[in-house]
């Protein structure tokens, strides 16, 4: 599969997933215009079908925002 044929398909999918969870997508953006930051703690909690829950929580280093910035950076049009 081309690079072209990839990103298609990739998009495809991000288009499924914005049309599923459409509050998501305006979610990161409201977070992107604050901007990350030392010392902020980023909360992740899953809940399986049966209702038990595995949670966690981490609390971003000068590192993690140098890492995000790389990333960010990689970004077509960024």
């Amino acid at each position: 599969m081309d690079n072209m044929s990839q990103m298609l398909k990739l998009m495809g999918a991000w288009n499924r997933f914005k049309s599923n969870h459409p509050k998501f997508p305006a979610f990161m953006k409201a977070v992107q215009k604050r901007g990350f930051k030392e010392n902020m703690v980023i909360e992740i909690i899953v809940t399986e079908p049966d209702g038990e829950k595995i949670e966690n929580s981490m609390k971003l280093t000068a590192g993690d925002i140098e890492l995000l910035q790389e990333l960010k950076s990689m970004k077509p049009n960024a």
